[in-house]
């Protein structure tokens, strides 16, 4: 995959984790969660292409660190979306 298919894969994502959060229940706890993952969703893309103006290697390096880091929280986050949602994880997919 080359960076331009990241950066559209990124941005899908993101696009579906609106989606999603959209979807969630207008409870105090679904506004909380989908907060969460609206923002560290929505990063991971934003963090790529931040990646590829560093200014050097290490940057670079650095940067997608943060990427990682926000896709494993928007992992995290949607984890726990599929076990509070009784059978409504299909959303999710």
């Amino acid at each position: 995959m080359n960076k331009e298919e990241l950066k559209a894969r990124t941005k899908k994502y993101a696009l579906r984790v609106i989606k999603l959060v959209e979807a969630l229940p207008k409870t105090t706890t679904g506004r909380t969660i989908g907060n969460q993952l609206i923002r560290s969703g929505t990063s991971i893309g934003a963090n790529y292409r931040a990646a590829l103006r560093a200014r050097s290697k290490l940057e670079f390096i650095a940067k997608l660190g943060i990427v990682v880091e926000e896709a494993d929280e928007s992992a995290f986050w949607l984890e726990i979306i599929i076990t509070t949602s009784e059978g409504q994880s299909e959303k999710v997919f």
